[in-house]
């Protein structure tokens, strides 16, 4: 068990596993170093550590798992290297500081939930290599005004963009057939979509409380 009270913390190199939930709600964590000998980060290990400001994922590690940033409200900056292949359901869910963020072009998709209410994200960079966007990914991101969504996308899940009440336009990508539930609901300031002739089914609420529409 990791005592509460730590604020910085290097972890040896001869340390190459990070178990799940290790280091979940170490609220005084401000900063931590993870060595290029560590290949594996388990769930949750870092989940609720409300203080950390900085991570850096070194090149060795492969995947982030499912909630690993989860509720680290005051993550301002992470960088993921481009050995990354997967990164997990809301994996920086809650992560209310930051502001932008790049995923890498070995990533084939954003799982459910995966920025759910990073309500100061501003920017992301979804690369060609995704194809699909999973549900509630990206809902509540409110500071979000604009997302480029790359042509290869196949699927969004429901509540995708829910919320994020600045959102003024949003290009449906070509290859989407079926504009699944609560899409869009709630993006109070989207006035500009524009629907491909592909499309054959519209969910319910996809585009509820969007007044701006016209």
């Amino acid at each position: 068990i990791v005592p509460s009270k730590i604020s910085h913390l290097s972890i040896p190199e001869t340390v190459n596993t990070i178990s799940s939930y290790s280091f979940y709600k170490c609220q005084s964590l401000k900063k931590m170093k993870i060595p290029s000998t560590v290949s594996y980060i388990g769930k949750g290990a870092f989940s609720e550590c409300s203080l950390l400001k900085q991570i850096s994922i070194p090149s060795t590690i492969t995947s982030i798992e499912e909630n690993t940033f989860y509720g680290c409200s005051n993550l301002s900056e992470i960088l993921i290297p481009s050995s990354l292949k997967f990164i997990g359901k809301y994996a920086f869910s809650k992560c209310s500081s930051l502001t932008q963020i790049s995923i890498p072009d070995s990533i084939t998709s954003i799982e459910d939930g995966l920025f759910y209410g990073c309500s100061n994200l501003q920017q992301v960079k979804i690369p060609d290599s995704v194809t699909s966007i999973g549900k509630g990914s990206f809902y509540g991101c409110s500071k979000l005004r604009q997302i480029s969504v790359p042509t290869t996308v196949k699927t969004i899940g429901e509540n995708a963009f829910a919320r994020c009440s600045l959102l003024k336009k949003f290009k449906i990508p070509p290859l989407l057939t079926s504009i699944e539930d609560n899409t869009f609901y709630g993006c109070l300031h989207l006035a500009k979509i524009k629907i491909p002739s592909n499309v054959t089914s519209i969910g319910r609420g996809s585009f509820g409380e969007c007044y701006s529409i016209r």
